[in-house]
């Protein structure tokens, strides 16, 4: 399997982090965004959208980290990354969106307005983070793990733009939950350090 990707992109942090954990061997072919590789073939011919991650897997080829980290759990990873009963995956499901909505609209724009220089509102990311994290804090309180009770993709999907937020300008001091988290998750075997 071949994984187009970007070492700075959170996105692409998130799939190779799970295929990390879940010992998945994915062949890395680096994506020159800089010079604009990602509009060009073969890459804009695999998504449209002109995007990295981008997961080709023989004749498959898979946009969005989130979709490309349940094709992996479900085909390569086993029960334990993505159950087969549906109140599991969707327990996983919801913080798949969290990551992509919630996560991607604060911290991580935060971040590419900071370290990239995109064009977005970095204060308006900025004043989402707080509620952001409080959500994810809170639930780290009760709870080990996002879903099911142990390490999930969900774990892998908010991950990463979390802990990279402060190159974003975001503060984690206020989130103790979130610290333990971080502690138990680069605690797994097979760990892939932040990029």
């Amino acid at each position: 399997m071949k994984l187009y990707n970007l070492d700075a992109s959170g996105n692409c942090y998130k799939v190779r982090l799970f295929a990390a954990l879940a010992n998945i061997d994915l062949e890395l072919t680096t994506v020159d965004i800089p010079n604009g590789a990602h509009k060009k073939p073969p890459l804009i011919d695999l998504n449209p959208l002109g995007q990295v991650p981008v997961l080709q897997d023989g004749k498959l080829a898979l946009r969005d980290s989130q979709a490309i980290l349940v094709y992996l759990a479900g085909s390569y990873g086993g029960l334990a990354w993505w159950p087969a009963h549906p109140q599991g995956q969707a327990e996983i499901v919801q913080w798949l969106s969290f990551a992509a909505n919630e996560v991607q609209h604060s911290l991580c724009a935060a971040r590419l307005v900071q370290k990239f220089g995109y064009p977005l509102d970095q204060a308006a990311a900025l004043d989402k983070s707080p509620a952001v994290l409080s959500v994810l804090d809170s639930h780290l309180a009760e709870h080990d793990w996002l879903a099911l009770g142990r390490p999930t993709i969900a774990d892998c999907a908010v991950y990463p733009y979390v802990v990279l937020a402060p190159e974003g300008g975001v503060d984690l001091q206020p989130y103790p939950h979130i610290a333990r988290w971080f502690e138990r998750l680069e605690a797994l075997p097979g760990y892939l350090p932040k990029p």
